[in-house]
């Protein structure tokens, strides 16, 4: 599966923020609302990402209900060699960092806005990345000071918006799109996830959740449709389990339909302008 020609260029980011020195690419994965599986998705999308030959990482920045380190089957403190920065905890080759690491699993936190970004800011500028192609962000559901502080302090080379084909789905996504634009954050796509599910008895197709909605959202956008992944009990089952569709079943329709959004991810990717501030040289 390994392709490491395809690894992407350092790409630019917003005026005024500078390139992180040991990430070439970090793409926020958003969504206007919560239960269109933004977060199942982001991982999927990481261990194909590696599985194509990237260099990639994982930021959950969902402080409220952080879930990356349960669907990666990793639990534990992450280690500190100077007690500033930290280790990040490796899995299926990925790098990751999440708020999970640190607080008890039914721990609520109740910071207010300001706490959460400045938390987020401190794992993406403090955590001892490897030298990434791609560094993925969970971002929180929804369009508010989080996530809009979030893209204004982190440097971005781009987007991408999950929804479901579900009208009302595609209306919250559209505010999620829309908020990236306000921050001049290039859009590189849309995933439209629970597209069609196929009964595991009969064989019967369905599109429970409507049919087209990302297609058309990424048409009156202009923005690419990076694919539609399927409904299927193996993912969500794999995703409790630990270990992500991608990895567990990596030849599975599934997981195909996650490389195929990965991979058209990186070709957008490609079309980035370069980063014109110099990054450390075994990036090049």
């Amino acid at each position: 599966m390994n392709n490491p020609q395809r690894r992407p260029h350092a790409s630019q980011v917003q005026k005024g923020l500078s390139p992180h020195a040991r990430i070439r690419n970090v793409v926020a994965v958003g969504s206007g609302k919560g239960g269109v599986g933004k977060s199942t998705t982001s991982v999927n999308l990481a261990v194909a990402l590696q599985q194509l030959g990237v260099r990639v990482g994982l930021l959950d920045a969902d402080i409220y209900g952080p879930s990356v380190p349960a669907m990666m089957g990793l639990s534990g403190r992450p280690e500190s060699p100077d007690n500033k920065s930290i280790e990040p905890p490796r899995a299926f080759g990925v790098d990751t960092m999440s708020i999970g690491y640190l607080i008890e699993d039914e721990t609520p936190m109740i910071w207010r806005g300001p706490m959460a970004t400045s938390a987020m800011t401190q794992f993406f500028n403090d955590t001892l990345w490897d030298d990434l192609d791609v560094l993925l962000i969970d971002l929180p559901p929804g369009t508010g000071d989080i996530q809009l502080t979030l893209t204004q302090k982190i440097p971005l080379a781009g987007a991408v918006i999950v929804t479901t084909p579900q009208d009302i789905a595609t209306l919250d996504a559209r505010k999620a799109l829309k908020m990236f634009e306000k921050v001049e954050v290039p859009v590189l796509g849309i995933v439209e996830n629970m597209a069609v599910h196929t009964c595991s008895n009969c064989g019967h197709v369905e599109h429970l959740f409507g049919h087209g909605g990302g297609e058309k959202m990424a048409a009156q956008y202009g923005v690419p449709l990076l694919g539609s992944l399927p409904l299927q009990i193996d993912i969500r089952e794999q995703g409790d389990a630990g270990t992500p569709i991608t990895a567990a079943q990596p030849e599975s329709t599934a997981a195909q339909a996650y490389r195929q959004a990965a991979s058209r991810l990186l070709e957008e990717l490609a079309k980035r302008p370069r980063a014109s501030i110099p990054i450390l040289s075994s990036l090049l």
